[in-house]
């Protein structure tokens, strides 16, 4: 037996072009050979092992910047927009696997990596989120590093604290920019260490920013269901791919168990409430009504003291807009006020915003600057229409600005005060026209119960607008009564003597005796009786462009320059009620008679007697409006005849609930989902057999996947091609030819060793194509479904390239020859290597 060569001996055949090795004599001893290159243990060239090194580094670090982002996704909806978000996020993550991925080099490690860090958290990221501060948009300023370096930790507090969305201002982006930057570096450091067990603190970190983000996000999130499913399988397909434990072949029963899961819990978040906790509702004590006094209580102070003089100007704003100063929807018998409640669309909920303000009014658009003057003392923000942001010079009124999107109006925590100037872009609502309101039907909505309403409120109510059966019409009535029987008097001077108030004693007044008085006591009495019918109501303070009449006028609006200019003074602060209509939301109404209709001493000013307001014929006995208003927990009459809808039994609950669990939780669905799974899976592997490897490899799976078919159906097809055709054709009694002549092309792909064109392969699936619907269409209905659902040898069913095998025979024989025992081996390999091939 002749002794192996010294691998040191053998000449590099690659550098000097000859595949005949005439020192060792042996073939099997070529670099070319396989058992050289798997015995002699040369190293390759330090060049390529460390591109080897480089790519799963590169794969790892791209795949945790991708999972970052998912846990990230979660404040797009913070920042207003995916653009605006991904200013912030994507670059953060990209710079941070890119940091990871250095510490690759040995030279880059550590150290370097943390000035990296350093540099892009303090440098980079104010440059990019505080670009305005820059000098030509590229190099920092002593400004950007000094607010970079504030709101790098201050940015945390500001998403927190304002409502979202949050925009870019005041360094805002630097939230994002930190999470994503940290968590991808970190994270990406644990996962390139050699021990793949460390890729589990990876995870650990990319989970905690996933709660991060989680808790600075909204309640609703961005394709939050999505997200987390695709964050999920992502990090479990790296962590087996990274601890060497993927197998491709397990596919199937991997997908059958992801959507059972996906199921199951979909199933479990539909039957339990959504409640998710988000830090913005928890940092900062809600506004307190009790903090602030009756806004409406102080309209007569601005008209005693402010009558003449200008105490706000506006600019650019759209002749005969309004402009708003608070909005009240709570009475408790003495005054209007905001309500004791933080609901979503209640008065109270004032709510600190950024630079852009999340609106879902439609109309037209317009940007206006407000300019306070003296007389202006109270914390209510002028502002007009539906506000999508608002800019103050000053950053402390900024932070002090508060935004209430129910009610669109504004509050200043430390007041407003002589000098303040900001600008508003808004949207000013589409208002119905009188034919709309009077078809429209009031809203069904939820509000503070007004306490101590007099009975003259309903009484008057009732006799003037009782029987319509619109909403509209009803509040129409309301104005049309007031405005037509009332008198005019702010009860101020030489005025006609008016008290002052809207509580339930001067409304009494105004209902019982002398219907007499200004905006607010009409107001007031027109929101209460609005109530009383079943109309959602609220009374607004604010600012309207009034001629002599105090209705609004165009005329008020002068050209100044290439804009426009309005002057309101404290005579223009007015009152009037809003009310809520389907379909238009809150449209305003005007009950107050015109100022110039002042009454004499002779004049009769008493209101009219509610009986003499009925129509004929009389109230019908069944009241639309009232029988509508009842059915909602609202009731056209107040005190003890207001009737409550009874809460559902205990029964009907529990009905609700099982009829839940057996809509979601029902074994059909679990089967249909499992069938669903089966037959995709099915799917995705023939595709990848008619895909994946050389075109003899796809031809020889072809026909793995028929013989594997027929077993499926229950035919016991075994040995060769050739039987297994044979059996196949006879138990299903279909063209033997076809089955035939699919069966030699395999063969002749497998055995030939001539070059097969992939246009060959793809010719051959298309026959095996019509093979399988022959098969399927040849058995009953029933066994036609149990074989699409089978899993029988799908295990098997895998893309095998037979010429390796024949290759490792080949070099198996090459081995023995050197060994002395050639002849025998190479048949005993040639032999094992054809019976395998002609049984795929």
């Amino acid at each position: 037996m002749s002794t192996a060569p010294n691998p040191s001996t053998i000449p590099d055949m690659s550098l000097t072009g000859t595949h005949t090795s005439t020192e060792t004599g042996s073939w099997a001893m070529t670099t070319h050979s396989v058992i050289w290159s798997t015995n002699t243990g040369r190293p390759t060239h330090r060049v390529v092992r460390e591109k080897t090194e480089a790519r799963p580094a590169l794969v790892s670090c791209a795949v945790l910047a991708v999972v970052t982002l998912l846990c990230a996704a979660n404040l797009i909806d913070v920042y207003g927009s995916a653009a605006q978000w991904a200013l912030g996020a994507v670059p953060a993550a990209v710079i941070g696997a890119a940091v990871a991925f250095a510490g690759v080099f040995r030279a880059l490690r550590l150290w370097w990596q943390l000035c990296f860090l350093v540099v892009a958290q303090w440098v980079i990221g104010p440059v990019v989120c505080l670009n305005d501060t820059t000098i030509g948009h590229v190099v920092p300023s002593l400004e950007t590093l000094r607010v970079g370096w504030r709101e790098t930790f201050g940015s945390f507090k500001y998403l927190i604290a304002i409502e979202p969305p949050v925009g870019n201002a005041q360094g805002a982006l630097l939230a994002v920019w930190t999470l994503c930057l940290w968590a991808t570096a970190i994270a990406g450091f644990f996962a390139l260490l050699p021990d793949p067990r460390w890729s589990f603190v990876s995870i650990v970190i990319e989970i905690a920013t996933l709660c991060a983000c989680a808790l600075l996000g909204t309640s609703a999130g961005v394709a939050r269901i999505p997200c987390g499913i695709v964050f999920a399988l992502t990090l479990i397909i790296w962590l087996s791919w990274r601890m060497r434990m993927f197998e491709s072949g397990r596919w199937v029963s991997s997908c059958v168990i992801v959507v059972l899961a996906a199921a199951v819990a979909c199933g479990g978040c539909l039957l339990m409430p959504a409640d998710r906790t988000i830090l913005r509702d928890h940092y900062e004590p809600p506004l307190s009504p009790n903090d602030y006094t009756s806004p409406l209580s102080t309209m007569r102070a601005y008209i005693k003291s402010y009558r003449d003089t200008t105490v706000l100007s506006v600019r650019d704003l759209p002749e005969g807009t309004p402009v708003r100063l608070a909005v009240m929807d709570r009475f408790d018998g003495n005054v209007w006020n905001l309500s004791d409640s933080r609901e979503s669309k209640d008065s109270a909920n004032y709510t600190r915003v950024g630079t852009s303000i999340r609106n879902d009014a439609h109309g037209r658009g317009f940007t206006a600057e407000f300019t306070v003057h003296d007389g202006l003392g109270d914390d209510w923000l002028p502002l007009a229409g539906a506000a999508t942001s608002v800019r103050f010079g000053d950053e402390k009124n900024a932070e002090a600005f508060y935004y209430n999107v129910g009610t669109d109006s504004g509050l200043l925590r430390d007041g407003v005060h002589k000098g303040l100037t900001y600008t508003e872009t808004g949207i000013l609502p589409d208002e119905p026209n009188d034919k709309q309101i009077a078809e429209a039907e009031a809203a069904h909505i939820d509000q503070p119960k007004a306490e101590d309403v007099p009975n003259e409120v309903g009484k008057l109510a009732s006799a003037t607008a009782g029987g319509q059966s619109h909403g509209g019409e009803a509040a129409q009535q309301l104005v049309s009564m007031l405005r037509e029987q009332g008198w005019f008097s702010h009860g101020l001077g030489s005025d006609y003597a008016s008290s002052p108030g809207h509580g339930n004693h001067r409304l009494t007044q105004l209902l019982g005796g002398e219907m007499v008085g200004d905006s607010e006591q009409y107001a007031s009495a027109m929101a209460l009786m609005a109530r009383e019918l079943g109309l959602p109501s609220r009374v607004v303070l604010g600012f309207l462009p009034k001629d002599k009449d105090g209705d609004i006028s165009n005329a008020r609006t002068t050209t100044e320059g290439d804009g426009t200019l309005i002057d309101f003074t404290g005579n223009d602060v007015t009152a009037w009620v809003e009310i809520n209509l389907d379909h238009y939301g809150w449209v305003p109404f005007y009950p107050t008679p015109k100022e110039t209709k002042t009454p004499d001493d002779d004049q009769n000013l008493t209101p009219p007697n509610p009986q003499n307001l009925v129509r004929q014929p009389p109230l019908p006995l069944t009241d639309p409006l009232r029988d509508e208003t009842n059915t909602t927990s609202q009731s056209s009459f107040g005190g003890s005849e207001a009737a409550e809808a009874p809460e559902p039994s205990k029964w009907a609950q529990a009905g609700r609930v099982i009829g839940k669990v057996a809509l979601y939780g029902s074994p059909v669905w679990a089967l249909l989902l499992i069938c669903g799974a089966i037959l995709l899976g099915k799917a995705l592997q023939l595709a990848l057999l008619r895909k994946r490897g050389k075109p003899q490899m796809r031809m020889a799976s072809g026909w793995q996947s028929v013989a594997v078919l027929a077993r499926q159906s229950g035919i016991d097809a075994h040995g060769t091609r050739r039987e297994q055709s044979q059996q196949i054709a006879e138990q299903l009694k279909i063209d033997s030819s076809m089955m035939q002549s699919a069966c030699r092309q395999a063969d002749y792909a497998t055995f030939s060793g001539q070059d097969v064109s992939d246009e060959q392969a793809a010719s051959y699936w298309r026959r095996v194509d019509e093979l399988r619907a022959a098969m399927l269409a040849a058995l009953p209905r029933m066994r036609r479904w149990r074989t699409k659902l089978s899993l029988r040898g799908v295990r098997q069913m895998k893309p095998t390239d037979v010429t390796v095998e024949y290759h490792k025979a080949e070099a198996s024989d090459d081995a023995d020859t050197m060994r002395g025992d050639g002849t025998t081996a190479r048949k005993k390999h040639r032999k094992r290597w054809f019976s395998h091939a002609r049984h795929q």
